[in-house]
């Protein structure tokens, strides 16, 4: 059982959420069926779900000015939280098209969530805390190369790592380097990306080759979800599918993060990784039935 924290580095941004009957080509004047505005971003989506599952967690994430950082705020503080840092440069955020059926696609504008300085992180006691979650959003970022000497400054951190949608984009350099990152145990990061993302970053023809090529890479276990199909894990203990658990998809928004954060909180709570993808695959499933959303919504005693 490790009750040290998880630093959870990344974004937290403003999702408007749009639902739309199909995806407008170019030209179309398309009416959508509803709107909503909530928090999103990967580091806030794996710090709510750690927090669900009661593992020790810390939210940093900067929090910038002009419309989307005060609405960012003002939810936030509903949620008792204060911002870890105060910036002048404005908040982005992130337009969401959900389909039917629950598909979504993305229209991103970056501001100073996905900005990072190691200053920031001076003040932290980290004799509390024992992992750190990062995404490749930021790593592919401007600030990028601050998150990578950050985490190689820490080698008493576990790393869990997220490429994101963009792993193709990410700057080889600093894929390569973050891949061969060592932690004081001698493990490197453990990887939380999609079957998409694996076929992209690894080149292979197969799920098994592409597992194996990033596992060589890591020397760590990783996770690679399935949508509905469920997930798989390699680890030095063996592999295996894990079947999905069943869902009536409305909206896929967040469901990766709602998918990685209980991994890391089964983990912590010394579970095998078997375990801990059966947990996270029933939660990834809750947050897929819920039009527009947000972890505060799902039912209790997942």
């Amino acid at each position: 059982m490790d009750n040290k924290q998880t630093l959870v580095i990344g974004s937290t941004v403003v999702d408007v959420l749009l639902s739309v009957p199909v995806i407008p080509r170019r030209g179309d004047d398309v009416n959508i069926i509803s709107s909503e505005c909530r928090l999103g971003g990967c580091a806030y989506n794996v710090y709510k779900t750690l927090k669900l599952m009661d593992s020790p967690a810390l939210l940093c994430s900067p929090l910038g000015k002009g419309l989307y950082g005060s609405i960012a705020k003002q939810l936030l503080e509903k949620e008792g939280l204060k911002p870890f840092v105060s910036l002048e440069t404005e908040n982005g955020c992130c337009y969401c098209l959900v389909e039917p059926g629950g598909e979504r696609s993305f229209l991103s504008h970056h501001g100073a969530e996905y900005l990072f300085s190691r200053s920031w992180m001076d003040e932290l006691d980290f004799s509390r805390a024992g992992s750190v979650f990062i995404c490749g959003l930021e790593v592919e970022d401007k600030d990028g190369e601050e998150i990578i000497d950050f985490v190689f400054e820490k080698p008493d951190l576990e790393l869990y790592f997220a490429p994101g949608p963009r792993i193709a984009k990410i700057q080889t350099e600093r894929m390569e380097r973050l891949l061969g990152r060592r932690d004081s145990k001698g493990n490197g990061p453990f990887l939380h990306l999609n079957e998409l993302e694996t076929f992209q970053y690894s080149g292979k023809d197969s799920l098994e080759d592409g597992a194996k090529f990033l596992q060589a890479k890591t020397g760590n276990s990783l996770v690679i979800t399935l949508g509905e199909k469920g997930c798989y894990y390699l680890s030095d203990k063996g592999s295996g599918y894990v079947p999905p658990f069943p869902a009536r998809v409305l909206d896929t928004v967040g469901a990766g993060d709602a998918h990685c954060g209980p991994i890391i909180a089964c983990l912590k709570k010394g579970m095998n990784l078997e375990e801990a993808c059966k947990k996270a695959n029933r939660i990834g499933a809750a947050v897929t039935e819920i039009q527009c959303s947000v972890l505060d919504r799902l039912p209790p005693n997942l």
